[in-house]
């Protein structure tokens, strides 16, 4: 039998294993296409190591761009974009767990059904509605559609249902006005959900890809991943530059998962158990 578990034991950790590798080798292939010459990146059969590390790429990004400018957009896009939509979602989400007001289901299955059809169909009227604000190729343009989320409200609404309303009518009876048992009571016991929202929130505003590179058309009014599209050429790329802007893009979101990994897990694990 102990054989048996140890052969178990085995089998699943070498598929894990195997799982590893298919997930982390196309950020190591990112990685290391960084460091290879055009030539090399585009050679047959391909080389997985370089034969001769080169740093060209790193200097040649942030000519071939505005690189610092779209940067700084996509810093502010997605800084901008999850601060407000956790508000709104957080607000929304408590009153749809917590306070009883006229048609509040009716309201909040039509607030999910936006989930139960593709983005795209929103594309259209929401360039639509920018473009008569007169907005187009403008940094809030970015940031307009996604300011309130329906996922959002729905993964917080699970976090206040869960708990106790015993808090809520001692807060009460302590004389607390509705506003200050949301902000002092109730969100700090949502912290993991909040943290999770934020974290999805960010890596969405931060890859967003097909709404900025409609809506803005100028590079110095583009995002990351819009403005490193533009240098895929004809008949021609330069997959080295690519990759190091990749690898430049993607260093804030794996920093940001590791500082809050551990309530990152611990809101996705809650949030589906809750409620």
């Amino acid at each position: 039998m102990r054989g048996k578990a140890k052969l178990n034991h085995l089998i699943v950790h070498l598929i894990l294993l195997a799982g590893t590798i298919i997930v982390v080798f196309p950020f190591l292939w990112m990685i290391l296409t960084s460091f290879k010459t055009n030539g090399e990146a585009l050679q047959i059969p391909p080389t997985i190591i370089p034969t001769a590390w080169v740093t060209d790429a790193y200097s040649e990004i942030v000519t071939a761009i505005p690189f610092a400018t779209v940067y700084m957009n996509t810093i502010i896009s997605a800084v901008v974009t999850t601060a407000v939509q956790v508000a709104f979602c957080a607000m929304a989400a408590y009153a749809f767990a917590r306070i009883e007001f006229p048609f509040k289901n009716i309201i909040f299955l039509i607030i999910l059904s936006v989930l139960m059809v593709p983005g795209q169909i929103f594309l259209i009227p929401q360039y639509l509605i920018v473009q008569k604000l007169g907005l187009l190729d403008t940094l809030p343009a970015l940031m307009l559609p996604n300011l309130f989320s329906a996922f959002g409200t729905f993964l917080l609404r699970q976090f206040f249902m869960s708990l106790p309303k015993e808090l809520e009518e001692a807060a009460v009876l302590d004389g607390c006005s509705r506003f200050q048992i949301f902000g002092k009571i109730m969100l700090p016991l949502v912290k993991p959900g909040i943290v999770a929202l934020v974290i999805f929130t960010a890596k969405f505003a931060w890859n967003d890809f097909m709404w900025p590179m409609i809506v803005n058309t100028s590079t110095d009014k583009m995002i990351l991943g819009p403005a490193l599209a533009t240098l895929q050429g004809q008949y021609t790329t330069e997959y080295p530059m690519q990759m190091a802007g990749a690898v430049m893009a993607v260093i804030p979101l794996v920093v940001l998962f590791f500082i809050f990994q551990k309530q990152f897990i611990e809101g996705v694990a809650q949030s589906g158990i809750k409620g």
